[in-house]
């Protein structure tokens, strides 16, 4: 019997202990990212913290993960060891048990404080609230622009619309309206203050408020030219897994493409990703000029990338060359550009780009990017065609670098860089206006001589006009409050299908594997074909296939049972005398019948007979 009680009693001392020390070091590495959380993303809301949980980790600078590492990891191992070696002086100690228990109390408690703090702090009960809270803001005051008529002046302008990648008003210095004490946009702020950023007579840089949805570059493209958020139910930057684009909504580029504009996106990025290929295609039949694009025509040489893809020394030089082409037509034209260099972490820092500011590289890039912008734009006043363009600067959204408005006062509104430069209107108000980027979307048509009805569309309003904005009439923390909230309309308009396959991949929740074909054996007549690295299989792997094919409309197709090595993968030969031994491509497709008996396509490859 008392045997029994010393192994229950030992069962008991190690499960506790286990569970002690593991309660204990998971709240220390909560706790120890919680504090480098806020210390690393200053005024960091709840919607900014989902964007930085689920965006990619490209273009993240390696230095912050080593930061993450230094000050969260290390200490959670230091501490680690030292519950170790205390747990084993105190073994055989009386109050063992006490102790043990005292230790998991504590780190519960010390882990809910934290979790509450940071949950008060960031407001998480508001933003969970509105996730699932429908409100009729947006269908209430939505502006939809198949219903409002646009009137074109008999001179249609060209347009030239810069998206300027993280750029806000704060970086300039508190004279000019800024957060800092030197102005690192001395070009851009004068490009402002002597054209127009809607700050009335005050020479302090006036911007848009960035709202929920417009926060990251193509829900900020997106809202900036459809007057709404981009509100989704998925992942910020998969609209590339989707078919269409808010197929329902009518967009600038919509309305310049039905005035007869010729449209064009240069960026020096892949325009697939988040969906900006599909929106720009879709929405204005734009032609895309983007890194792939590039590289396929020479622009750039084949194995050429730095950053995102080429940067924006690069991208005003083509600019030049294309909007040279564009004016020699009958029709005028939208260039829409994308800047790149101002992504964080810390922005990317080429050749011409002095070291004005010592070591502080982002710094040197923001001032970079103001002299790079302000050349291009007087290059565009030199030119024939430019008294009859418009040119909009626009910052995309606020920045996410980790800490360069670490030490700007809590109480600095931060907002998006705003300059319309050669606009056909004049502003009907001397005061400084309360906007948001979705006040753009009409604000430009306007620029371009447009008689906009209302002069609303979307969420926007007509800045020119002397109509009130939504943000004057309701007050931006309203609105705000209002955007983060779930819209019949929005869904409606997004007609988002969350079955497509690639997002079902993306978001693990279908089997995907690795699926190739080996060289062909001559001597056996057979090539080899073999799937590896199988997931997110519900029970486990039933059976893998192959399907295999050489005719296009698939009039030879063969299936094939694979067989399961050791090392998990599937191994398959296929039996080319079966084809007649057909030379050129098999087309092989795999698919995984799971444990439940559903039936999944793991991938593709092509084999070559020769």
């Amino acid at each position: 019997m008392g045997k029994s009680k010393d192994i229950v009693k030992k069962i008991v001392v190690g499960v506790g202990t286990a569970l002690s020390i593991l309660i204990t070091v998971l709240a220390a590495i909560l706790c120890f990212s919680i504090r480098w959380m806020f210390h690393t993303w200053s005024n960091l809301s709840m919607d900014e913290l989902v964007f930085h949980l689920t965006a990619p980790l490209d273009g993240t600078n390696k230095s912050m993960i080593m930061e993450y590492l230094l000050v969260c990891v290390v200490p959670t191992i230091m501490i680690l060891f030292l519950i170790i070696v205390f747990f084993i002086i105190l073994r055989k100690r009386k109050g063992y048990f006490v102790v043990m228990g005292s230790g998991i109390v504590v780190s519960l408690a010390v882990s809910a404080c934290m979790v509450s703090s940071a949950w008060n702090k960031l407001d998480a009960g508001d933003y969970v609230k509105s996730q699932g809270t429908y409100s009729t803001f947006i269908d209430d005051y939505y502006a939809n622009p198949a219903d409002i008529s646009i009137e074109f002046p008999e001179q249609k302008r060209n347009l030239i619309y810069i998206f300027l990648e993280s750029m806000e008003t704060t970086y300039a210095d508190t004279e000019n309206g800024g957060a800092f004490e030197e102005n690192v946009l001395p070009e851009l702020t004068e490009l402002a203050q002597e054209n127009e950023d809607f700050s009335g007579e005050d020479k302090l840089l006036n911007g848009g408020y960035a709202m929920p949805g417009a926060t990251w570059t193509i829900g900020a493209m997106f809202s900036q030219t459809s007057g709404i958020p981009l509100s989704i139910s998925i992942e910020n930057n998969s609209m590339d897994t989707q078919d269409s684009f808010f197929k329902g909504s009518v967009t600038l580029g919509d309305i310049l493409k039905r005035a007869g504009y010729s449209q064009t996106l240069l960026i020096g990025s892949d325009a697939t990703f988040g969906g900006r290929r599909l929106y720009f295609t879709e929405h204005g039949n734009y032609d895309i000029i983007d890194y792939n694009y590039a590289i396929e025509t020479g622009m750039i040489p084949e194995d050429y990338r730095v950053w995102w893809g080429y940067e924006d020394r690069k991208l005003f030089g083509f600019a030049k060359e294309k909007i040279l082409e564009l004016a020699s037509q009958d029709t005028p034209f939208n260039l829409t550009m994308l800047t790149v260099d101002t992504h964080f972490e810390d922005g990317y820092q080429c050749e011409i780009c002095p070291d004005t500011y010592g070591e502080d590289q982002y710094s040197n890039v923001m001032a970079c990017a103001s002299s790079q912008v302000a050349e291009f734009v007087k290059w565009i006043q030199q030119q024939d065609f430019y008294e009859n363009t418009t040119i909009v600067l626009v910052g995309d959204h606020p920045t996410m670098d980790s800490d360069f408005c670490e030490g700007i006062d809590d109480e600095y509104v931060r907002k998006v860089y705003t300059a319309y430069i050669n606009s056909a209107s004049e502003s009907e108000v001397d005061e400084e206006r309360n906007y948001t980027t979705f006040d753009n979307f009409p604000t430009t048509l306007a620029a371009l001589g447009v008689k906009i009805e209302g002069d609303r569309l979307g969420l926007g309003t007509n800045l020119f006009s002397g109509t009130q904005t939504l943000t004057e009439r309701f007050g931006i923390d309203y609105v705000r409050k209002e955007i983060g909230k779930k819209s019949k309309l929005m869904e409606e308009l997004a007609d988002l299908n969350e079955n497509a396959e690639e997002l079902l991949v993306r978001e693990g929740k279908m089997p995907t594997a690795n699926v190739w074909a080996e060289a062909y054996e001559r001597d056996t007549g057979a090539l080899p074909v073999r799937v590896s690295d199988i997931t997110n299989v519900a029970e486990g792997a039933e059976h893998v296939m192959i399907a295999v094919w050489t005719n296009e409309d698939q009039s030879d197709l063969q299936w094939l049972e694979m067989e399961g090595q050791e090392d998990g993968s599937y191994y398959a030969r296929i039996n080319i005398p079966n084809f007649g031994y057909k030379t050129g491509e098999y087309h092989i497709h795999a698919y995984v019948v799971d444990g439940l008996g559903e039936q999944y396509k793991l991938g593709e490859t092509v084999g070559i007979v020769e």
